[in-house]
This record gives structure tokens, C-alpha cells and sequence, in this order.
């Protein structure tokens, strides 16, 4: 597993420096840079895939009247190359994935919050059904994983994994307990957002950024939170 848990908001602010503004990003975008997480794409390919599309567009800029960049959607080919790039120069993204100790900022205590804020979360969400019962065995475990942080006996690669098992059995029970209409329409928004941008990706990326995509309207539908390590920097 990378060892960027601040993944999400360097590209966030990577991006926004080079649009040169401080555009909120999308659930799109998220949904998007969750499918690099997975795809376990380097945090170096992701920037330089991002200024590689800002120069692209810069240079067209000087010559003809073009839209400014209005989403990560827009860099995903480059992006793509990157990864390309980085793979035949043998350069990948793991060299600092075996450091010894823990990420600066990820200290005990702090995860330990993090999962119990998490915890407290899923305890006051307005649930039902099953999905009340899966989110109240996630909370029990996380109050768990809470105490193994704060003393010092969590390994952070086996806890993501902990973390990634609970957040599917969650999103299970969610999509079973969740009116077909409204998911219908969280779809159709996926399937809309999306639009401009299915002639850059390749359909299983598609694939994958619609169900990151369905995943984060869930979760903000139930206010409901991310359990990913990767997610405590935007808490």
C-alpha cells in the first residue's frame, strides 16, 4: 500500500494551484481520485500527469480561445501516461512504502480519534434494518481498532485493511436498504457528470468511478463518514 495518506488533498491542492484557483472539487472528482487510490497509481504520477494537462492546455491557451479546466476528469489521460512513463523508467511509486514507523501525522492518538469519531458517527446515523445492525458491528470494531492505535499495537497496512472490509460490508447494506429511486438518481447524476469526459477513460475506469461515485452520495445521504486512513486529513 502507498504510503501517502495525505493522497487526497496534495492532488486536491496540486490541481488548484495550477487552475490557479480555489475550485471546490466535484464528487466526481473524488469518486475519481479514489479509483487512483485503488488502482494503487503513485501520488507522483497522479501531479505530473496533472501539470502535464495544464501545460497541454496553457499551450493551446496562447494560440486559441479555450475553456478553462473545470475537473481532475479533464487529466485523467495524462495521468494515465504518468503511470506509463514512471513503469518503463522503472521509477513506480513504492520506494518509500517499506519506511520504518509511522507517516508524519499518523500517530496513535490521532488515528485513534479518527476511528472513534468515525465510531460516534455510525452510532447517530438514521438507520434502519440491516444496515443499523452492520453499522453498529462497525462501530463495536472500531472502538476496538481505536484502543490498538492508542497503545501503540496497530500496523497501519493491516488496519486500512480492517478499515476497507468494514466500509464494504457498510456500503452493502446501504445500497440494500436505500430506496431504488433515489439510487436511480444517484446514478443518473453519476451517468451525467460523467458525460463529457467517457471519450478520455476506458470503460472499466467508468466502471469503477461510477461505483465511487454511488459510494460517496450513500455515505453523504446517511451522513455517514470514511473509515480510509487516507480520509483523516479532510475530517
Amino acid at each position: 500500500m502507498q504510503n501517502y495518506f495525505n493522497y487526497f488533498t496534495e492532488i486536491e491542492e496540486h490541481f488548484q494551484r495550477r487552475r490557479g484557483s480555489l475550485l471546490m472539487l466535484s464528487t466526481l472528482d473524488w469518486a475519481l481520485i479514489e479509483s487512483w487510490r485503488e488502482a494503487a497509481v503513485p501520488l507522483p504520477a497522479v501531479l505530473r500527469g496533472i501539470d502535464a494537462a495544464f501545460d497541454k492546455h496553457d499551450a493551446r491557451k496562447a494560440k486559441v480561445r479555450v475553456r478553462r479546466i473545470n475537473g481532475l476528469a479533464w487529466c485523467t489521460q495524462e495521468v494515465m501516461q504518468a503511470v506509463e512513463d514512471m513503469q518503463e523508467a522503472s521509477v513506480g511509486g513504492s520506494t518509500s512504502a517499506k519506511d520504518s514507523g509511522p507517516a508524519p501525522g499518523l500517530e496513535g492518538e490521532r488515528i485513534a480519534n479518527h476511528l472513534q469519531n468515525c465510531a460516534k458517527s455510525l452510532g447517530t446515523a438514521p438507520l434502519t434494518g440491516i444496515a443499523l445492525q452492520i453499522a453498529a458491528e462497525a462501530a463495536g470494531r472500531l472502538a476496538e481498532l481505536a484502543n490498538e492505535a492508542r497503545t501503540g499495537n496497530a500496523e497501519l497496512e493491516s488496519l486500512e485493511r480492517n478499515l476497507t472490509i468494514l466500509e464494504e460490508k457498510l456500503f452493502a447494506a446501504l445500497t440494500a436498504t436505500t430506496p431504488e429511486a433515489e439510487l436511480l438518481a444517484m446514478r443518473e447524476q453519476a451517468a451525467a457528470e460523467l458525460a463529457p469526459y467517457r471519450g478520455r477513460m476506458k470503460a472499466l475506469q467508468i466502471r469503477q468511478i461510477e461505483q465511487q461515485f454511488l459510494h460517496r452520495r450513500l455515505l453523504e445521504h446517511w451522513k455517514l463518514p470514511r473509515l480510509s486512513l487516507f480520509y483523516m486529513s479532510q475530517a
